[in-house]
C-alpha cells in the first residue's frame, strides 16, 4: 500500500474554492477600479456641466475718469476668465475706447479692427481712428471715414451703461474680423 503525497490530497485547484477566490478577488478589483474611473470622469466632464453667465458686463472705468470733451480715451477692459479648470482674475481680454457724446450719453468701441483684427490708434490731431495694418480709417463715432478703406464695416459699438451712479460698465465682446455684419466670437 502507498501513501498518498500531500500534493495528491489536495483539491484541485480548479475546484469550487479556486473558483469562488477568483470571483471574489475580481468583484473586489472591479469595486476598487470604478472608484477611481467615477472620479476622473467627474473631473474630466467638468466643465461640460458648468453654467455660462448671462451679463458679460465688466467695469471698465469711473464716470471721473472720462473727460467731457468728446474725445474717445482707451481703456483696457480686465475680466475674471475661466477655461476648463482654471480661473484666471482680472486678467486683460482687450480694451475699449470710451467718450462722452453731446447729450451726456456715453459711446464704447471694441478698438479691434474689424478688417484683420488689429488694434485701432486715435489720432487726435486729425480726429480719427486709424488701423496701422491697412490704413483703415474711422471717424470719431466709428463710422468707415475713408471709402478706400479695406474695412468691410464700421467699428464695434458695445453695449454701455453707468451703474451706482459713476461705474462705467460695458458689455465687452469681440467679432469676427473679415466680414460685413457683427457675428460674435464665441
Amino acid at each position: 500500500m502507498t501513501m498518498a503525497t500531500p500534493r495528491e490530497q489536495e483539491p484541485p485547484a480548479n475546484g469550487r474554492r479556486g473558483f469562488i477566490k477568483r470571483l471574489l478577488a475580481g468583484l473586489i478589483g472591479a469595486v476598487l477600479g470604478i472608484v477611481p474611473a467615477i472620479a476622473g470622469l467627474t473631473v474630466l466632464l467638468d466643465p461640460l456641466r458648468r453654467k455660462v453667465a448671462a451679463d458679460n458686463a465688466v467695469q471698465v472705468a469711473t464716470l471721473d475718469a472720462l473727460p467731457d470733451d468728446g474725445v474717445p480715451r482707451k481703456f483696457t477692459v480686465l475680466a475674471t476668465r475661466v477655461d476648463a479648470w482654471n480661473t484666471f482674475s482680472q486678467v486683460p481680454v482687450g480694451a475699449v475706447y470710451l467718450r462722452r457724446l453731446s447729450d451726456g450719453k456715453l459711446q464704447a468701441l471694441n478698438v479691434v479692427c474689424p478688417h484683420a483684427g488689429c488694434f485701432v490708434d486715435y489720432e487726435a490731431g486729425k480726429g480719427r481712428f486709424l488701423c496701422p495694418c491697412h490704413n483703415s480709417a474711422f471717424s470719431t463715432d466709428g463710422r468707415i471715414a475713408d471709402r478706400s478703406s479695406p474695412s468691410p464695416r464700421g467699428l464695434d459699438s458695445l453695449d454701455v451703461e453707468v451703474r451706482n451712479g459713476r461705474e462705467i460698465w460695458v458689455k465687452f465682446q469681440n467679432f469676427q474680423a473679415g466680414h460685413a455684419e457683427k457675428i460674435p466670437v464665441a
